[in-house]
């Protein structure tokens, strides 16, 4: 083979190689049945503004750095879409926490609260919805 044929192919390679990750390669390995999940949700409304890039590098492991080993881990996700093509997005983001003891999270987010509510201010304008759940089931499927 030539010089320039296995440079192609090593490119060519690397190429392939780095298509295949992606930004954030977990998908949920933190929901078994009997842990706790939070959700946080951001529901639009008019004049709603959210800033994702600081949700996702500052306040979000701020949050996080409060719960300790309790925490699991957590998962940002941005609204794209609504149920149909036309409807707008019903929420701007929702984060989720996975922790182990609810009483724990609970004793830790109060232990934070004025903090994590003052840097509200620094991303969005929007009153989040909390919602407390215990995880019955997960159910892998196929790949």
């Amino acid at each position: 083979m030539t010089y320039k044929f296995k440079l192609f192919a090593l490119t060519l390679s690397l190429i392939v190689m780095s298509s295949c990750q992606t930004k954030n390669e977990k998908t949920t390995p933190m929901a078994t049945a009997g842990t706790f999940k939070i959700a946080i949700l951001y529901p639009n409304g008019e004049g709603a503004t959210f800033n994702m890039d600081y949700y996702e590098t500052q306040h979000m492991p701020m949050v996080a750095g409060f719960l300790g080993d309790n925490l699991i881990g957590y998962e940002i996700e941005k609204g794209i879409g609504g149920r149909t093509p036309n409807d707008p997005v019903p929420f701007l983001a929702i984060g989720y926490f996975y922790v182990q003891d609810l009483a724990a999270y609970d004793q830790a987010i109060g232990e934070h609260i004025d903090t994590i509510v003052g840097d509200f201010k620094n991303y969005t304008n929007i009153q989040p919805t909390i919602q407390k759940s215990e995880i019955q089931q997960v159910i892998p499927t196929k790949k």
